[in-house]
């Protein structure tokens, strides 16, 4: 019995997560972000393309699990480790280049301030290095250090093959398969 439950909520995080995914790579395509083909749907609206994408990333996935367990699990552990202090260096240079434009261009917009405005971002900054820097001295920290920059250096690959060769397309209309 306890079987059944659990192959059922599998079975639906599995549904959910193929709905999630392929809807996010619809919109994705919708903004000019991923291939214009995923914007294709059945006569009943099923971005079908995005599905079987889906689909196809989770049978790679569950192959990839299988043949290297705990290459993969390491892998994903360790990635996910510092990815969230890259997420805070970003938005801290964002910040501060995002700030420095606005109060530029139109300060009337600027309504909530930061306090100690630059130098409490500049202290962030140096904050997140850092951490970053000593995780690099670390026994612990040095493979998610390493795996992080491997996912930060295919995120940035990717980022520029689609700047350099996507076109920039401001919204697409969902076509039905065979239009």
């Amino acid at each position: 019995m306890m079987n059944f439950v659990i192959l059922t909520a599998l079975l639906s995080v599995l549904n959910s997560s193929l709905y999630t995914s392929s809807r996010m790579l619809f919109a994705l395509t919708r903004h000019g972000d991923a291939p214009g083909f995923f914007t294709n749907t059945t006569a009943r609206g099923v971005p079908i393309w995005a599905i079987l994408a889906g689909t196809a990333v989770g049978y790679v996935s569950v192959l990839a699990a299988y043949f290297f367990p705990s290459q993969v699990f390491t892998f994903l552990l360790n990635s996910s480790g510092a990815v969230a202090l890259f997420v805070y260096l970003l938005i801290a240079v964002s910040e501060l280049r995002m700030r420095r434009r606005l109060e530029r261009e139109s300060p009337e917009r600027l309504q909530l301030k930061m306090w100690f405005y630059p130098w409490l971002t500049y202290l962030s900054i140096l904050g997140i290095l850092a951490v970053l820097v000593s995780m690099a001295f670390t026994e612990d920290g040095r493979p998610q250090l390493l795996a992080t920059i491997v996912s930060v250096i295919l995120f940035l690959g990717a980022y520029f093959l689609r700047s350099r060769y996507g076109g920039r397309v401001e919204s697409h209309s969902a076509r039905p398969v065979g239009e």
